[in-house]
């Protein structure tokens, strides 16, 4: 099978029907492509990228931002047999090369916004190249397998190296679970995405979905302020939403919302963090409307999850989606495949047979095998399950931070700021703001307390992290938390009020 085809050419996918509509702001349509006119649009990208003189396998690293042309470059790779790597837009030059040089792409495709590796040892097409891919000759649908390559998205590692996570083909008909189980999803939905496309939540809920099942993807295109969100989606008429918690929350705050907005909208989607039981009751009193979460990783997308036939349990993300093999193993154990009982907290683990499953860790064959239990996927989550078989998100069992829905690694945040010289130690932590929402702060041992600068660190910052990955405070301390064998105890920092 090929993804590609797979999502386009469905048998619910009307050619002639509205698959992709950009918005602007106010809801004004910008651009409107019909299943027809995308599908030829993909095989030309396709095309294109061979003639240029790519191989089946061959990666190409996209730095795009959020428009048209990623999905148009990200589904022809895809469709010519290329594996596309997604970036996100907010990366900067040191980060984006750390990617190509991890992922040995062949080609860049930029569009003359974003920021570029340094290294110009490979092909960089901009936007007059990526113009001249939309008019090539059309290709077919490349004959690839269900278990070959498709595309590789980076992830946050718990070493602190961003990790390729390398997904097949597969991996658009193994979403077929959360149609019914998460969305309700038919070829008459609108949905809009609120996310960027880098994301595997927006590659997915936003694009890969609608389009497996005929329905329309909403892109909107212009400032992302919380209070645009009712009008977007009153204007654009989708029925279906789909955002992380932290936007729901700045919705409410600063929007407009009542039972009478958006009338075309069933219900919201969620993902990406925790949904607080406080912000799902506020949303369904103001706006009137389900909000239904589902919990996922870019290793599987999401796998539990509430939705039409789950009733909400507030709190919790739901039941595992039908025909997904999903198990809470007991802690402390490093082999088999010992099960924690009901109501007892352990590591949330997915069946390595879900076709949804990632390949691998690209290039790391031991982190590869150090993710599973015998035949379990560790997801790195904790979590218990209660006795109507809902689960319950307990944390992580590693370092790993929330960040507005990305996950980010302490480690390779600590590397950035331990570079400043006025800094003598640090580490991060992601540290609770009030109910439902945490920041990542940075707890500094300066050099000279007198003459530390949180400023200048945090310019420093700013020069080799994406936004998302910067701390949001800074916590001057006297010495940082440590076990017997010196290991930091990043989870005392956050109660450190020094």
């Amino acid at each position: 099978m090929n993804l590609a085809k797979y999502c386009l050419t469905s048998a619910a996918a009307d050619p002639g029907k509205t698959a992709l509509e950009v918005v602007g702001p106010g809801g004004k349509i910008l651009e409107v492509h019909t299943f027809g006119a995308l599908t030829r649009s993909v095989l030309s990208v396709a095309g294109g990228l061979a003639a240029a003189g790519l191989q089946a396998g061959d990666r190409v690293l996209l730095r795009i931002g959020h428009s048209s042309d990623f999905p148009l470059l990200f589904f022809g790779a895809i469709a010519g047999g290329f594996v596309p790597v997604p970036t996100s837009a907010l990366l900067t030059s040191p980060e984006t090369e750390a990617i190509l040089k991890d992922c040995g792409a062949s080609m860049v495709l930029h569009d003359g916004k974003t920021a570029l590796p340094l290294s110009t040892d490979v092909p960089f097409l901009g936007p007059e190249g990526i113009d001249a891919l939309k008019r090539s000759a059309p290709a077919g649908f490349a004959d690839t397998g269900r278990n070959d390559p498709a595309f590789l998205i980076y992830t946050s590692g718990t070493s602190g190296a961003p990790k390729g996570v390398l997904h097949a083909h597969r991996t658009a008909a193994a979403r077929a679970p959360m149609y019914r189980g998460w969305y309700g999803i038919s070829s008459a939905d609108r949905l809009l995405h609120a996310g960027a496309f880098n994301w595997t939540y927006t590659l997915g809920v936003g694009l890969m979905d609608p389009w497996a099942n005929g329905a329309t993807s909403i892109v909107y295109d212009g400032p992302r302020d919380p209070e645009i969100w009712p009008r977007i989606l009153e204007a654009s008429r989708a029925s279906l939403f789909a955002a992380v918690p932290s936007l729901y929350r700045r919705i409410l705050k600063y929007g407009e919302v009542s039972t009478g907005a958006f009338p075309a909208l069933r219900h919201g989607l969620t993902a990406g963090e925790a949904l607080a039981a406080a912000l799902y009751r506020d949303w369904k009193e103001r706006s009137g409307r389900e909000l239904y979460e589902a919990l996922g990783m870019s290793e599987i997308s999401t796998y539990l999850s509430s939705g039409p036939d789950v009733p909400v349990k507030p709190g919790s993300p739901g039941k595992p989606q039908a025909g997904r093999k999903v198990a809470i193993l007991k802690e402390g154990v490093d082999t088999g495949t010992n099960l924690a009982a009901p109501e007892e907290t352990g590591l949330l683990a997915i069946h390595r047979d879900e076709p949804g499953l990632m390949l691998e860790y690209w290039n790391r064959p031991q982190e590869t095998a150090a993710a599973f239990r015998g035949d379990w996927f560790l997801t790195g989550d904790r979590a218990r399950r209660d006795e109507d078989g809902y689960y319950w998100y307990e944390g992580r069992s590693d370092d790993l931070m929330n960040a507005f829905g990305y996950r980010v690694a302490p480690e390779e945040v600590e590397r950035v700021l331990a570079a400043d010289p006025q800094v003598l130690e640090v580490a991060v932590t992601a540290v609770a703001a009030r109910a439902g929402v945490s920041l990542i702060t940075a707890f500094v041992v300066p050099r000279d307390r007198d003459s530390f600068d949180a400023d200048r660190l945090a310019a420093h910052a700013g020069n080799a992290l994406a936004d998302y990955k910067r701390p949001k405070a800074y916590r001057v301390v006297d010495q940082l938390p440590r076990t017997p064998s010196g290991k930091v105890r990043r989870k005392a920092l956050g109660k450190d009020r020094n």
